[in-house]
């Protein structure tokens, strides 16, 4: 059912084996795009990624984080967004301590 196909990098141009193996391991996994990039430049692209772990941190990048006085203790609260003066601000003890409504 499957054929071998020859594809072309978009990241470095060389031409690069789409084998049977593989394509039927992208059926299984329900993929219905083709791979765009080589082996070499996927396992480049995914180890560009993977410098920070945790998700919501922009892969690897350092989070920019904003210095408010938490509304509940007065405390030094570090948060990830910059506080605009119209909500309430709490350090992460207090948010830690906060019901939650989930």
């Amino acid at each position: 059912m499957y054929v071998d196909e020859t594809l072309t990098c978009v990241d470095c141009g060389r031409q690069f084996t789409f084998t049977t193996g593989e394509q039927e391991f992208f059926a299984s996994k329900g993929f219905t795009n083709k791979p765009n990039r080589c082996t070499d430049c996927r396992a480049a692209r995914k180890a560009g990624r993977s410098g920070g772990g945790g998700g919501g941190e922009g892969y690897g990048r350092q989070r920019e984080m904003f210095k408010a006085t938490c509304s509940q203790c007065g405390g030094v609260a570090e948060v990830p967004f910059q506080p605009r003066g119209d909500k309430p601000v709490y350090c992460r003890d207090c948010f830690a301590q906060r019901p939650s409504y989930r």
